[in-house]
């Protein structure tokens, strides 16, 4: 008989009391300090921090249903302060319900202070799910009036337990007949993350038929083949931001917001794409257009109050605006330049001229002496030597051939003529 699959292997195997939980057992084992919480029936508003696909959904949906409360959930991802401020108008006066939100840390400022008036008044059981240490991505006020427990990442033996358990309880898996020869690559390829590592199992099952023979082989070839999600923790998240940065530095805005799109749908944190994004406009833009350092880093400062969805729109336009703008990798072939020269060279001495003189006996040894003021000379520019002696005349900075650069050659060869080798 075949059976008619409805949802993935993960899903269908989501524990449903604490007893079949797999791993965590410092908190839900028997004597943890959350399995006492939740067994009290007097659950505080809390945070789960921890790794992905270890157990934070899970972990609130037993609450739920333990203390027997209506049960809300938003993600961070897509939700704004429109809809929590829904949730929390559906609570009717003298009830509570509770309030999941994963990936909290994406929330902003405003989005998280719309929770802190219900969690107050008892109103809603914020259970907040995060990835990243709550101490700095999730404000101080909300975070006061929350307990924060940790996960761990799950162990080999939990994970393999996983696989055992779906071969023989989930019903399609134990109509088939399944070998598992061979584990190393399901465990590597899915991170330790219970929900990739199940639905990998059941991906790999259900392409190599009846009987299925589960080899690392195997694996690692139909992984392959169609395992085109898009995953912001392993292989994938490398290789998107590489073809993104890399679209940007080409000069082409259409691919740049095709990777850009690809990362939001995967829920990349926006974060991270920011920085990356302040990153290449120095690095392959620079100073043939500075500007663009002053958009990217705006555009960082700007999605971190804002969070998805809108931040979207902001990503885009600094996208399309560097991926537009003049190129130039001349400052960061500069100081890589001069870093390598530093680490062959050592301290050199610093000139005498240019070292600070705070008391007299430094003046009388003779620093800062000769030392000229460029503000005091024409053009505000006095020729003299700033390289320690044995390096006199090296050169790092080349400028780049471009309309702003070509304006810096000229302003430093009317300064420094031949000096400077441009």
């Amino acid at each position: 008989m075949m059976f008619q699959q409805t949802h993935p292997l993960a899903e269908r195997m989501r524990p449903v009391t604490l007893d079949d939980l797999v791993g965590q057992e410092h908190l839900v084992g028997s004597g943890g300090i959350l399995r006492r919480t939740i067994k009290s029936g007097q659950v505080p508003s809390l945070i789960l921090w921890g790794p992905p696909g270890v157990g934070k959904t899970t972990i609130a949906n037993i609450i739920a249903n333990e203390v027997k409360l209506p049960f809300s959930t938003l993600s961070a991802i897509s939700a704004g302060v429109k809809d929590v401020r829904e949730v929390i108008g559906r609570v009717r006066p003298g009830s509570k319900t509770v309030l999941f939100i994963d990936e909290i840390h994406r929330f902003n400022k405003s989005q998280q202070d719309a929770l802190l008036g219900a969690v107050e008044k008892g109103k809603i059981t914020l259970i907040g799910a995060t990835t990243e240490n709550p101490s700095f991505e999730v404000n101080a006020a909300l975070l006061s009036r929350c307990q924060v427990y940790t996960l761990k990442h799950l162990s080999e033996e939990n994970l393999l337990q996983l696989l055992d358990k779906a071969m023989v309880q989930d019903e399609k898996m134990a109509q088939q007949q399944i070998e598992l020869k061979e584990t190393a690559a399901l465990l590597n390829l899915s991170g330790g993350d219970a929900r990739k590592l199940l639905n990998l199992f059941e991906l790999v099952a259900d392409a190599l038929g009846d009987p299925a023979v589960i080899t690392d082989a195997a694996v690692q070839e139909i992984a392959q083949q169609k395992t085109v999600i898009y995953d912001k923790d392993g292989e994938m998240h490398y290789d998107i931001i590489s073809a993104f940065i890399k679209s940007i530095r080409g000069s082409d805005p259409n691919a740049g917001l095709y990777y850009l799109a690809r990362m939001i749908e995967g829920g990349e944190d926006v974060k991270f794409i920011a920085r990356r994004l302040v990153i290449s406009a120095s690095e392959d833009i620079g100073n043939a257009n500075p500007t663009a350092l002053v958009i990217a880093t705006n555009t960082f400062q700007a999605v971190s109050m804002i969070g998805y969805p809108e931040a979207e729109i902001i990503l885009g336009q600094c996208v399309t605006y560097l991926a537009c703008s003049p190129k130039s990798n001349a400052s960061y072939m500069g100081i890589k330049q001069a870093r390598r020269f530093v680490k062959e060279t050592g301290n050199l001495p610093i000139p005498m001229h240019l070292r600070n003189a705070p008391t007299k006996l430094m003046k009388d040894e003779g620093y800062g002496k000769g030392y000229k003021y460029s503000h005091d000379y024409p053009g505000n520019f006095a020729e003299q030597e700033f390289l320690p002696e044995k390096m006199s005349g090296k050169v790092f900075y080349q400028p780049g051939q471009n309309a702003r650069e070509n304006e810096m050659r000229k302003r430093l060869q009317q300064q420094w003529k031949d000096r400077y080798g441009y």
